[in-house]
């Protein structure tokens, strides 16, 4: 049976990757773990590895780093901190494969680890442009990879013109997606009352994460976001930030503000309950990967905030502001607009499970010299 190693550091990797996790888990050729590290073990942040717990996959090792302060500097330390732990941890269990997911320094830590051992290393959501501190990490990552699944048909393209093996890049579309067929459509009032808010009245679900090149002013930049949001008589179900650089600023004004009137603040959402504020919302606002990835398969409009998604392919229903002055102006667009038709150019065309595709070609791919020894293809 071929052993599959996962590495997980926040809620939303995970969320997004437990449909495929579960697909993997369920593979009759596959064997599956997950190293948990980063926010996952900390209880300001949740404690969601609690969630890892209940869906029944195996933890392998606990890898726990600092999250304070959060700086650059942190979560630089932190990569070899988690380097250092991972190689530990791959030695004893001899993975298969290293599956990643994205941009995050622990992606990248996991990336470095299985390709100094000699373990294919497979890359989730590669190929893809974002403009900050999170695309050249991206792209890091899926040049020490050996295999690619990509959520698109341009981030394919992107790779191939990275210098990647054609033959090693599928499109399977976001595995992040097809939890949101299977969810359907909530039950909007049951959904607002859940969280104390009042169905009768429109209401933001707001996700808004520091910047690293911006971490100085995170903290000016929600303040500023929540007073248009409530200048605009908007309830607000906001969620608490990562924990990159930026983030302390970004938890203090969100908890200064708690109590306010009409804001609802939740430290972690539950996938499902995720998803259901998400379809549910009459605006998302903010700067996380759902409004761009997600969000579209409801229809819900989202006002992007800022360069943390700059250059990810959009979907009809994205506005893009700056922080101060077009804020206003974006949400009346956008509650004006009303919601867009459900359609997402990160689902693959034709539909189906992207999180079946990938077990698939992870039982299937050959892992031999010849995917070890990379080279680029020009």
């Amino acid at each position: 049976m071929r052993k599959v190693c996962y590495i997980s550091g926040t809620r939303a990797d995970f969320g997004l990757m437990r449909s495929a996790l579960t697909a993997v888990h369920e593979h009759p050729a596959l064997d599956l773990s997950v190293i948990v590290t980063g926010m996952h073990l900390s209880q300001a942040h949740g404690n969601t590895v609690a969630e890892i717990e209940a869906s029944g996959l195996r933890i392998c090792a606990r890898v726990p780093v600092p999250l304070e302060p959060a700086t650059g500097a942190t979560m630089a330390r932190n990569l070899g901190t988690m380097l250092g732990a991972f190689v530990d941890v791959m030695e004893v269990e001899r993975p298969d494969i290293v599956l990643l997911l994205g941009d995050r320094g622990e992606m990248l830590a996991g990336a470095l680890a299985g390709i100094h051992l000699n373990i294919p290393v497979a890359h989730i959501h590669g190929g893809e442009r974002s403009g900050t501190v999170d695309e050249p990490v991206r792209h890091a990552i899926s040049k020490l990879s050996h295999l690619h699944f990509t959520a698109t048909e341009a981030a394919r393209e992107r790779l191939v013109r990275m210098g990647e093996d054609p033959a090693h890049i599928q499109v399977t579309g976001a595995p992040g997606l097809d939890d949101l067929v299977e969810a359907g459509a909530p039950d909007r009032d049951a959904t607002v009352r859940a969280h104390g808010l009042d169905p009768a009245r429109p209401f933001a679900l707001l996700m808004y994460h520091p910047v690293l090149q911006e971490a100085a002013t995170a903290a000016d930049d929600i303040t500023a976001i929540l007073a248009a949001l409530q200048a605009a008589d908007l309830q607000i179900l906001a969620l608490m930030p990562n924990a990159d650089a930026g983030s302390d600023g970004v938890r203090a004004a969100l908890s200064s503000a708690r109590g306010a009137p009409g804001l609802v603040l939740h430290d972690h959402l539950a996938r499902p309950d995720f998803i259901a504020a998400m379809a549910c919302a009459d605006l998302m606002v903010g700067n996380s990967s759902a409004g761009i990835i997600e969000a579209a398969s409801f229809g819900t409009p989202v006002l992007n905030i800022g360069p943390r998604q700059n250059l990810r392919e959009r979907n009809a229903n994205i506005l893009d502001v700056a922080v101060a002055a077009e804020l206003g102006d974006g949400i009346r667009a956008m509650l004006t607009k009303g919601r867009f038709p459900a359609t997402n150019i990160y689902r693959r065309p034709g539909g189906g499970r992207a999180a079946d595709r990938i077990a698939d070609a992870l039982a299937a791919a050959v892992l031999d010299e010849g995917l070890l020894m990379k080279v680029n293809r020009y």
